[in-house]
């Protein structure tokens, strides 16, 4: 059994109009998805804005109301609130937020920021969790004299560290992380990744990996899907992925990857355009009439592909 299984999950938003306020409309943010989180993996989300992906992490945090569908913890749907508490999902499930700084409150000192959720699921002496705060920190790379300080003296990356040690701090099963490095410098990209995977092969922690830079999951992630349009239109490892991508969105995503080569950039710059203008020309092999992303097809034991004709891996469809 998955730590995590997600079944059909659709969160549909009202659209109200007309002068008694009626509902004339949804909405699809995410329209029946299927996933699983193994225990100790990085699985990987990733899509573009809009596409609905923070959405669903939002949805399996508990900060989002799923409209129909299954969450399952320890088999057990914890879209249920009684199943929530019963089996303490609030606090085996945390999250790393996109913004580092807003996700901080300004007010308060970093102590009482980190030592929040332990004080909410844990009653320790005012001593022992200092020691704890001061555990965590260390765990991140921050000096002693953090915690006495304010969200606004620390710099972007240090912020994100601020926000892992907090995550990590109820001791969780799985860690959501919504953009976790999108808006910070390469150089601390590099770091605050390399210290979640250190943190996971300490802990035994599973992320949800969320993310619009196929760069940074191909670094995180074994497991992956490709979301746009609140549904999955290509699902597979890393290597499906990367080296056999079928979808026409996929492709269009590896292929807006920056390069670091200048021999290759008159070729890579032929590739976008090829890619391009075929998703121009057969959109509809890719889509429905309504533009909705048409479902899942295997294409081999761990690759999946929402398109008319895939190809069979091992022979043609």
């Amino acid at each position: 059994m998955a730590l995590i299984e997600i079944r059909d999950l659709k969160i549909h938003y009202p659209i109200r109009s007309g002068f008694f306020n009626r509902v004339t409309d949804h909405v699809l943010a995410v329209d029946g998805i299927n996933f699983d989180i193994e225990e100790g993996e990085t699985y990987g989300l990733i899509g573009e804005s809009g596409s609905g992906k923070s959405t669903t992490g939002k949805a399996i945090v508990g900060l989002e109301k799923a409209t129909s569908g299954q969450i399952l913890y320890k088999g057990e749907d914890v879209t249920k609130p009684r199943n929530r508490k019963k089996l303490q999902y609030n606090r085996d499930v945390q999250m790393i937020f996109q913004d580092s700084l807003s996700s901080l409150n300004p007010k308060k000192r970093i102590k009482d920021i980190i030592a929040e959720p332990i004080r909410n699921f844990e009653h320790l002496a005012p001593a022992d969790e200092t020691k704890r705060v001061q555990e965590l920190l260390d765990i991140v790379g921050m000096p002693a004299d953090a915690m006495y300080k304010y969200p606004h003296e620390f710099s972007g990356g240090q912020r994100q560290r601020i926000g892992i040690a907090r995550a990590v701090s109820t001791n969780p099963k799985l860690i959501v992380a919504d953009e976790p490095v999108s808006a910070l410098d390469l150089s601390v990209q590099a770091q605050v990744l390399n210290f979640m995977k250190e943190i996971q092969k300490e802990f035994n922690i599973s992320y949800l990996f969320i993310s619009h830079d196929l760069g940074v999951v191909k670094h995180m992630c074994r497991n992956m899907a490709i979301m746009t349009r609140g549904r999955f239109v290509e699902v597979g490892t890393r290597e499906d992925i990367y080296q056999h991508p079928q979808h026409i969105y996929t492709q269009r995503l590896l292929s807006a990857i920056p390069k670091i080569t200048p021999a290759s950039r008159m070729i890579d710059k032929s590739n976008r355009k090829r890619v391009e203008a075929l998703y121009q020309e057969e959109s509809s092999k890719y889509y429905g009439p309504d533009g909705k992303v048409l479902d899942l097809k295997q294409v081999s034991p761990t690759h999946s592909v929402a398109i008319q004709d895939p190809v069979v891996e091992g022979g043609q469809s």
